[in-house]
């Protein structure tokens, strides 16, 4: 069965434009003309990657992916947009996008893009109703239990709240704030050292060198990014 890939873009040209780069890909592709009409169909059935324009006509794209990421959707995300300043780039990978590709673009390359995005969504991540499994990572629901490489990993509270959002959305970049009202559960004031205390503290439990981390990744002044 081939892969789903969702196209949200009110330009028709563009939308089919892109419909014909994913076949060529072996890959089926639905259209989305609206913000609306994509959380809708978002929320009916799965897809394998989503192809999100900013610009739309009832809403901003980045309004979508901020909606489906609050509602659970982990469904991989790359932002189509004519916008190139560093601001809406690095808006939208907080907001959960996984890439950034700008107008025009070129079709083999975007190609590319999907799916190999597709290709590693599906090897890093398998989730079944006991174990969720990241890379070399694995939690155990019934027993709260953390694994790297089939060894146990001694957690605090804390620690295994912040592995376990980390395994939870993997490449994605998360912001300071997401962190602290996941974790602390208060978005009054967020304490920087505080969640940097605790980052370290992980690194120390699951990298081969905690001063050169391989897993969890800082943006800078932004977040954090976790590498399987």
């Amino acid at each position: 069965m081939a892969d789903k890939v969702l196209i949200v873009d009110d330009d028709p040209a563009i939308s089919r434009l892109i419909s014909k780069v994913m076949h060529s890909c072996d890959l089926e592709s639905e259209v989305a003309n609206s913000g609306t009409e994509a959380l809708s169909i978002i929320r009916s059935r799965p897809f394998d990657l989503i192809l999100m324009d900013v610009m739309l006509g009832d809403m901003e794209g980045f309004d979508v992916i901020q909606t489906i990421r609050n509602e659970g959707v982990i469904t991989p995300v790359i932002i189509i947009s004519g916008r190139s300043e560093d601001y809406d780039m690095v808006y939208g990978l907080s907001l959960g996008a996984d890439d950034y590709v700008t107008k025009p673009f070129r079709p083999n390359v975007l190609g590319a893009k999907v799916k190999a995005l597709i290709r590693r969504s599906k090897s890093i991540l398998k989730n079944d109703s006991n174990h969720l499994t990241c890379g070399p990572f694995l939690y155990e629901r019934e027993t709260m239990r953390f694994y790297k490489d089939h060894e146990e990993l001694v957690l605090s509270a804390k620690e295994q709240a912040l592995l376990l959002l980390f395994i939870q959305h993997p490449h994605q970049v998360l912001t300071k704030e997401l962190i602290y009202e996941h974790i602390w559960g208060n978005l009054i004031a967020v304490d920087d050292n505080t969640i940097m205390v605790y980052i370290n503290r992980l690194r120390n439990k699951i990298e081969e060198n905690a001063r050169d981390p391989r897993h969890i990744i800082t943006i800078r002044g932004l977040g954090y990014r976790f590498i399987p």
